[in-house]
């Protein structure tokens, strides 16, 4: 897990553990990372939706609601930032390797006589 979505998913449990929902736990989090966009905060919490050591259904539905709805939110200049560069759109196509021509040669049909 990289370092920012971490510390994101570690706010998020300590808000949500701590009471907080909806426009509350997304202001936390916002708090505790300035830099965390939706995206950010939406993978964090499906992380969190998917460890085995929370265990708690408030906590867990809490924050599944705030993941659906922010999951829709309209894309931010840190969420672009993620996205790796394409320098040309010929890098961005995948290209096929040619096959190989057999070196075989067709057989003859036999001479009638």
């Amino acid at each position: 897990m990289g370092d920012k979505i971490k510390k994101i998913y570690e706010s998020l449990i300590a808000g949500a553990t701590a009471g907080l929902s909806e426009e509350a736990l997304f202001a936390h989090v916002k708090t505790d990372c300035p830099k965390a966009s939706s995206k950010k905060i939406v993978k964090a919490s499906l992380l969190a939706l998917s460890d085995d050591d929370i265990k708690d259904a408030n906590i867990l539905q809490v924050i599944y609601a705030l993941a659906i709805k922010h999951r829709l939110d309209p894309i931010t200049k840190d969420d672009i930032e993620d996205v790796p560069s394409i320098e040309t759109p010929a890098e961005a196509m995948p290209t096929l390797k040619k096959a190989r021509s057999s070196k075989k040669k067709p057989e003859a049909a036999p001479a009638e006589s």
